[in-house]
């Protein structure tokens, strides 16, 4: 067994590896850049060493400086992690060469996969389901007909060169294929002068779904069962889960099999995945295979009880596979919900900066430990209260993972785990999560990978997220003003005849952005060891645990179990709850009825100033002052997390000054260009 490795990564993995190895008596070792001088990887590591700049082009991805760290400490072997070096062919070779293990497959097995056209051979030689299709030219409609009956309806019919849905049909008979294949090639022929055309098959209604194996160098691998990956946003996953609930045990068992095929024909040595697209009616097809560690790969460690990390160190070393097919367990079920540093009402815009606050749910489960028979919660993080989200990685704060004895049970331990995760000074995705976890159809376990294309087709909103009882919201800022008055009146030295008195009538008072208020007469009064709660005549119970100062709340509402974030910022209380948030004032009687006589600040009119959306690197502004330019008209480029956005004109207007320069890194909401007053 290895004394020493160097971790190749940053961030969740790298602290993710380090505690695997520590635990098997591993020493480590942390590469950072000038941007993770204080990241937790680096503290967590035994010994860490610079190797550049922030841009990951500068230093995670420089194979020298990560070969010249390893020979520098002496690390015997090197974990890529995933992403950067992680499926670098020449990375995994040049380590090899300098003496150096690589943790993950031989650079030839890299290579066979990196290639989608000979992957897709290789499938097809171990005799893995790929898509059917006729990939050569098509000459005639009637040739065009003959294969699609060949192939099996539907097919799609899709021209060689094309793109951005030009030439391409989808066919569900004879007739609509033989119109569907003029039409595309005179498509093709006008978009990009080229009119060839070939024909696959289409799979309706597709779910994401990949089969995670493990070989060693002794010629074994197994497969350890599945996750189901179809919730993505953009082709990024958002909420992945093991098992999948669509598949039934022998399309589980067949879809395994055939994942072991393939990597026993690239003689595959260590953690990958073989990913499939999978038909409404469990056909199944080959997409690709993932020769590295996958960022959802808890979930399986829930379900089987293995640390895929360890089992990757393990066979780098040479051991053999301690366990064989039959040995791999399937128990309960486990969920992960990534939490990334982006606004979800404002189009999922980065947001980087200081983490004000991060309190995470209580952990019952940890990485590189047994996993508690119970079930429980994991957070896997790089991330500490007081750090910061830097711009130029990826947004991931953290990873949630939960694991119950159902889905149902899953479902519910990670809709609380939610509630109780507290992230202030960068915006999360947590509402968003809290909305997809809520949605009827999600629960049912009906979707596909085009779920929240088709479920928020306008992107999301507040009016999106599903509404709490709102009396039990109401109950909560009511009890949290009585709490306060309570404790109020407790301060020592109050004027005799003058003290605080805490009272039972409140009225809580929302205000809407355009200025209108509603008014919720609210009772609350003492009860036996909770507070009894009065709203429209209905009387609830509530009992809180915990002291004010935490933000995340604990307790029951009538008698039923619950966490929400209150926090009272000035004279309002923030009240978050399954994503919902409200920001109410409560007061007296009579101090609502002067509250509704106060003028209504309206936010200033800020159209004419072109604002910076998220904080970010201005990498261009292509307008000068004097400019003029039409609504659609590109303004600006700001980059941040590995993304570029582009700013747009949503009017006509004429350029009045630039007040941002190019290369100066940017806060939200500042100005980058101002046009002139119409």
């Amino acid at each position: 067994m290895f004394k020493k490795v160097l971790i190749a990564n940053r961030g969740e993995i790298a602290c993710r590896v380090i505690r695997t190895a520590h635990r098997m008596g591993i020493a480590t070792v942390a590469v950072y850049s000038d941007a993770d001088r204080d990241a937790l990887h680096v503290e967590l590591a035994d010994e860490s060493v610079f190797i550049g700049a922030a841009a990951s082009r500068e230093s995670y991805l420089l194979i020298d400086k990560i070969i010249a760290a390893c020979k520098q400490t002496g690390a015997q072997a090197v974990h890529p992690g995933y992403g950067f070096l992680s499926e670098n062919e020449e990375f995994a070779r040049r380590a090899e060469e300098e003496g150096i293990t690589f943790i993950g497959p031989k650079h030839y097995s890299i290579a066979a996969m990196g290639d989608k056209i000979a992957s897709k051979k290789l499938a097809e030689a171990a005799r893995v389901n790929t898509i059917p299709g006729w990939n050569d030219v098509i000459e005639t409609p009637e040739q065009a007909v003959k294969i699609a009956k060949d192939v099996g309806y539907p097919v799609m019919i899709k021209a060689s060169a094309g793109g951005g849905g030009k030439g391409l049909r989808v066919a569900w008979n004879d007739k609509e294929t033989f119109e569907g294949y003029g039409s595309c090639r005179n498509e093709a022929r006008a978009s990009f002068g080229d009119d060839r055309v070939f024909i696959e098959k289409f799979i309706e209604e597709p779910r994401h779904i990949e089969i995670q194996v493990l070989g060693d160098a002794h010629g074994h691998c197994v497969y350890l069962h599945e996750r189901e990956c179809s919730i993505q946003r953009r082709h990024q996953k958002v909420i992945e889960e093991a098992p999948s609930p669509f598949i039934s045990d022998a399309t589980r068992r067949a879809m395994g099999e055939q994942a072991v095929a393939l990597a026993k024909a690239v003689r595959y040595e260590s953690a990958g995945t073989v990913e499939f697209v999978v038909g409404k009616d469990q056909g199944f097809y080959f997409l690709e295979m993932n020769t590295r560690l996958q960022v959802e790969h808890p979930v399986t460690e829930c379900i089987t009880g293995l640390d895929l990390v360890e089992q990757m160190i393990r066979v780098a070393a040479g051991e053999e596979l301690a366990f064989g097919q039959a040995d791999v367990a399937r128990r309960g079920w486990a969920m992960e919900c990534r939490i990334n540093a982006e606004d979800p009402f404002r189009g999922f815009l980065p947001s980087t900066g200081r983490l004000v606050k991060y309190q995470p749910p209580a952990q019952t489960m940890e990485a590189a430990m047994p996993m508690p028979v119970e079930g429980g919660v994991r957070v896997d993080t790089g991330v500490y209260e007081g750090g910061e989200i830097p711009m130029y990685y990826d947004s991931m704060i953290a990873k949630l993972i939960v694991h119950g004895v159902d889905r149902d049970d899953a479902i519910r331990r990670m809709r609380a785990a939610l509630n109780a995760f507290v992230i202030r000074g960068v915006s999360s995705n947590i509402p968003f999560q809290a909305s997809l976890l809520a949605h009827p159809k999600f629960i049912a376990g009906d979707f596909n990978t085009s779920f929240i294309a088709e479920q928020y087709p306008k992107g999301f909103s507040a009016a999106l997220v599903p509404q709490d009882r709102p009396e039990f919201l109401f109950a909560l800022a009511g009890v949290a003003h009585r709490r306060l008055r309570e404790r109020a009146s407790r301060i020592t030295g109050q004027l005799r005849g003058h003290e605080l008195r805490v009272g039972e009538k409140f009225v809580v008072v929302l205000t809407d952005v355009e200025g209108r208020r509603s008014h919720t007469p609210v009772r609350v009064s003492n009860g036996d060891d909770c507070y009894r709660v009065t709203i429209g005549g209905k009387t609830s119970t509530l009992v809180f645990h915990g002291t004010m100062g935490d933000i995340a709340m604990h307790g029951e509402f009538d008698g039923q179990p619950f966490c929400a974030q209150i926090e009272r910022l000035g004279l309002n209380y923030h009240i978050t709850h399954n994503g919902l948030q409200i920001v109410a004032r409560v007061g007296s009687e009579r101090a609502a009825e002067l509250q509704a006589l106060m003028p209504f600040k309206a936010p200033p009119d800020r159209s004419k100033f072109l604002l910076s959306p998220m904080p970010g690197l201005l990498v261009d502004v292509t307008v000068q002052p004097g400019q003029a330019v039409r609504a659609g008209e590109k303004l600006a480029v700001i980059e941040a997390m590995k993304m570029e956005n582009i700013l747009v004109a949503l009017q006509d207007g004429v350029v009045a000054k630039v007040t941002a320069n190019k290369g100066e890194s940017l806060a939200v909401d500042q100005v980058i260009l101002e046009f002139q007053s119409s």
